[in-house]
């Protein structure tokens, strides 16, 4: 009787973090139903602790209290890994997907590590500080997941995993731009700022010159560099794992085309595709896998349209 409870209440606290996802309208929600059950049940509670932690550091009352909760959060993580009991659903769903599945514990520690950045910085001088914190925040739940969905060579699905990570993460900086700034927060390097011949202080006060041109073609660029590198890991990845990470791109590649086609517009209002669209991208990447992205070479001028 008691083995019965203890499934029972496992099986609740997956069904919490199934809810997580459902509530959050997430665009993963659809590729992640694209796996088994058990490896959906894993990707559903990483996602929801991704979602816990992160909602943690946006909606405290104030830094302070903030990075207090998140502390504890991290605190009762390692105790529950370490063979304690936590009182959250989410922690224990997640704690059972690293040990069902073997993720390496250090990636969970990576994406609080990441989210705590975001209570102490609000800017990055320079693309490689800001590199780290994507590899925190996004690599390390792409290096988590792959775990959970079965791979091969480590040597190359690693970094491939880190690219796609960075990928996704670079679009989701591109396509929030005037939210984060709402939040007192600027991702874009100030190195590239400079090189653009612009600034933070512009952007704050709305004064987009033609300088945002080049700032919104270099970042593209790079975010296109790192889309080709990430498409390596369809071949690296299980049949499972291949059908969701293929569902992901094509999502997350129509979201990076309709940023890239916005051009300057991405720094004055938040850029989506139409569902039609990406539901389009979505199902093409599924049956075809990653493809080239089309136009890639020419991102200063569609950045200046």
């Amino acid at each position: 009787m008691t083995h019965m409870t203890g499934l029972t209440t496992l099986a609740g606290d997956h069904e919490a973090c199934a809810e997580v996802l459902s509530r959050a309208g997430s665009n993963f929600a659809l590729p992640i139903r694209l796996l088994p059950e058990a490896k959906r049940r894993g990707t559903t509670a990483l996602y929801a602790f991704c979602r816990r932690a992160d909602d943690i550091v946006d909606d405290g009352a104030n830094p302070v209290e903030a990075r207090h909760a998140l502390d504890t959060f991290d605190t009762e993580l390692s105790a529950a890994i370490a063979g304690g009991t936590s009182a959250d659903p989410v922690i224990r769903a997640v704690v059972d997907t690293v040990r069902r599945f073997a993720v390496p514990a250090e990636y969970l520690h990576d994406i609080v590590d990441g989210c705590r950045m975001d209570l102490d910085r609000s800017s990055y001088d320079t693309f490689p500080e800001l590199e780290d914190y994507c590899r925190l925040v996004a690599s390390a739940v792409g290096l988590a997941a792959i775990h959970i969905w079965g791979f091969r060579s480590p040597r190359e699905a690693v970094p491939a995993a880190h690219a796609c990570g960075l990928a996704f993460q670079l679009t989701n900086i591109l396509r929030d731009i005037p939210e984060d700034l709402a939040r007192g927060r600027i991702y874009l390097p100030e190195e590239d700022f400079r090189a653009s011949g612009c600034s933070p202080a512009d952007l704050r006060s709305g004064r987009i010159g033609p300088g945002f041109a080049e700032l919104a073609s270099l970042n593209v660029a790079r975010a296109a560099d790192c889309y080709r590198q990430a498409a390596r890991l369809d071949r690296l990845l299980s049949t499972d794992g291949r059908i969701v990470f293929r569902a992901m791109f094509g999502a997350y590649s129509s979201l990076f085309a309709a940023v890239r086609k916005a051009g300057t517009r991405i720094f004055t209002e938040r850029v989506r595709p139409g569902r039609p669209r990406l539901m389009a991208a979505t199902l093409a990447t599924l049956l075809l896998g990653p493809r080239p992205l089309s136009g890639a070479l020419s991102v200063g001028n569609a950045a200046q349209k």
